[in-house]
């Protein structure tokens, strides 16, 4: 009798130990496979990243945005002529030289203007430049399966339990840090579409606050790629500080923990590049 209730338990903590091992396998692969793919899409520019989307949205700014643009940088030419006149006292003591200098800022606006999406896409090649990569943060090991197999059968369904639970986690955590990382690309293209009219702007000295301001978000987005990585990095080394052979259920939730801290600072990613770059 005893015999066939010991293999039983055999039986079933066989079980366990197969389903533990094959949950804790599917979260570190969610989790390394989202991670690592963070440094490959962070990498990209936005025109390679969808370029079926990038492609819409640079005829959408060309076709549409591009004649308002015109519109107001004509607006703000013919205003800034008016203050230059106004400032020489109407004519009064009339110089040439404010009439070039007037031909040359408008010069400026309009290749401003007709090179904008060279200029937007200058701004994230330099920023890719100081992306790095990483990926395959977690891993399992053998010592792990052993330390399970030791255990009884009270223990192991806890942590059978426990770590379905932590694998839907960190698939949920897995699918926000998805929308992180698209996200930010899908706000680089709802800037990039609206980039004459701010560049419309630099031909004068009042206007062209909007215009820096635009640049300094555009900045602000393409480093934010840069402190994604940051955190990815921090990641790691948390990640490789978890030592899986000794308490599995405080080290499954320490790492539980850590991905909770990821999704955090990467949404935080954003208003930290916006504050060092002074954009609003």
């Amino acid at each position: 009798m005893n015999s066939i209730i010991q293999q039983i338990t055999d039986w079933l903590k066989g079980i366990l130990v197969s389903g533990i091992m094959d949950n804790l396998t599917n979260t570190f692969s969610s989790v390394n496979d989202q991670v690592g793919q963070i440094a490959t899409e962070v990498g990209k520019t936005p025109s390679n990243f969808m370029p079926a989307v990038f492609n819409m949205v640079r005829n959408l700014s060309e076709s549409v945005i591009m004649p308002v643009a015109g519109i107001l940088l004509t607006f703000i030419a013919c205003y800034e002529l008016i203050q230059l006149i106004i400032s020489y006292n109407n004519l009064a003591s009339f110089e040439t030289w404010f009439i070039w200098k007037w031909i040359f800022k408008t010069f400026v606006a309009v290749e401003l203007i007709t090179h904008t999406f060279d200029i937007t896409m200058a701004v994230f090649d330099v920023s890719q430049s100081v992306v790095r990569q990483a990926g395959g943060l977690i891993q399992g090991s053998t010592a792990m399966q052993s330390t399970l197999e030791a255990m009884e059968l009270g223990p192991l369904f806890a942590i059978f339990l426990q770590s379905f639970i932590v694998q839907f986690l960190m698939y949920v955590l897995s699918a926000v840090i998805f929308v992180i990382i698209n996200g930010r690309m899908v706000e680089i293209y709802l800037m990039v579409s609206l980039a004459p009219l701010p560049f419309a702007t630099f031909g004068n000295r009042e206007q062209s606050m909007m215009g820096q301001n635009y640049m300094r978000s555009l900045f602000a987005l393409g480093f934010q790629g840069f402190l994604i990585m940051v955190c990815v990095g921090i990641y790691a080394v948390l990640i490789q500080s978890v030592a899986f052979s000794t308490d599995i259920i405080a080290s499954l939730w320490k790492v539980m923990g850590f991905t909770i801290l990821l999704a955090f600072t990467l949404f935080k990613t954003g208003a930290v590049a916006h504050s060092i770059f002074h954009a609003h």
